[in-house]
């Protein structure tokens, strides 16, 4: 049985990694969570707690991270700043997270020869053109268009060279947006759902032409999984699900599965920089490691999801006032 640390998994994605990891292998986790607003203990509390160690740091803290990786077999990487709206607002933690971090996390794993995987975003591409047939690859260039998306590039790049340079056994992989349980309010998709359960209008950026690639976490989970047991070291690899929606669908198939008028929600200003579109090409995990997603079916997925949050108020509860006075104050 390995012991697989996971860094920032009281987060979102990394939550649900924890969850499909002593689901589905017999391996110990650890978990390394500094617990800022995006990391939720409550997220991982119904795991069985012989399979799981929970450990509150920073992974800038480099004697904490170096005696951490000592102990595991593997380790992936999910810990980041990774909101647009607050890195525009304040760029400085997400220099200090996803680049100071990943290079701590870095020297450790070069200091005790660690398999290490790395988490990043498609969005570290920039966009597309709304009518552009392309999609994502391995091979395309970094354009990234936000503090949040350069410092995820920026993370790439120390992880490329630590391979390169001194021998790192790491890979990465660049994933399109995830939904599922455990999310945040203050992303799109649970905040809309969030809003009609509270019977507040749901709100939409602009006209909703931005198209985002959705792929469920639970997706996102199994692909990991698969680099890690399967993956070339120094190889890259793009996880999406062929999930291509614009936003405005999205907010109408929210409204439509929970029983509203689909047209029942109210258009707020556009973000600054709001990206247009991104669209992954997961050939290369799909054809060189055999990976192919469960859930194929958006609406299915989206379902469950509004369920899960239907389910768990007690959750999401005590952030959500937050959220909207939050986003009120900037007229959105």
């Amino acid at each position: 049985m390995a012991n697989i640390l996971v860094t920032g998994g009281a987060g979102f994605i990394g939550s649900n990694f924890v969850h499909y990891l002593i689901g589905n292998t017999d391996h110990h986790v650890t978990v390394l969570d500094a617990l800022t607003y995006a990391g939720n203990l409550a997220s991982l509390s119904d795991l069985p707690e012989d399979r799981l160690t929970f450990v509150k740091g920073n992974i800038t803290d480099a004697p904490l991270v170096d005696e951490l990786f000592s102990k595991a077999d593997a380790v992936v990487h999910y810990a980041a700043e990774s909101h647009n709206d607050n890195s525009l607002d304040n760029p400085r933690p997400f220099l200090d997270t996803n680049i100071v971090g990943t290079f701590t996390l870095l020297e450790a794993a070069r200091k005790h020869d660690t398999r290490l995987h790395h988490i990043s975003t498609d969005e570290v591409y920039g966009d597309l053109e709304l009518d552009d047939p392309e999609r994502f690859t391995e091979s395309t260039p970094y354009n990234p268009s936000s503090p949040y998306s350069s410092t995820k590039a920026g993370s790439d790049l120390l992880v490329r060279a630590w391979v390169r340079s001194f021998g790192v056994r790491a890979t990465l992989s660049n994933c399109s947006n995830n939904y599922g349980p455990y999310q945040h309010v203050e992303k799109f998709i649970p905040r809309q759902i969030t809003n009609v359960i509270r019977g507040i209008q749901p709100k939409l950026y602009g006209a909703g032409e931005n198209v985002r690639d959705w792929i469920h976490a639970d997706d996102h989970s199994s692909a990991v999984l698969t680099i890690l047991d399967k993956g070339v070291i120094g190889e890259t690899y793009l996880i999406g699900a062929d999930g291509e929606k614009n936003n405005k669908d999205v907010i109408e198939l929210i409204l439509q599965l929970m029983g509203q008028p689909k047209d029942a929600y109210e258009h707020v200003t556009d973000r600054a920089g709001h990206d247009l579109r991104y669209a992954i090409d997961f050939t290369k995990l799909r054809t060189e490691l055999g990976w192919t997603p469960r859930y194929g079916d958006f609406e299915a997925g989206l379902a469950a999801t509004i369920q899960w949050y239907r389910d768990n108020e007690a959750w999401w509860a005590p952030a959500k006032d937050g959220v909207e006075a939050f986003y009120a104050a900037r007229g959105q």
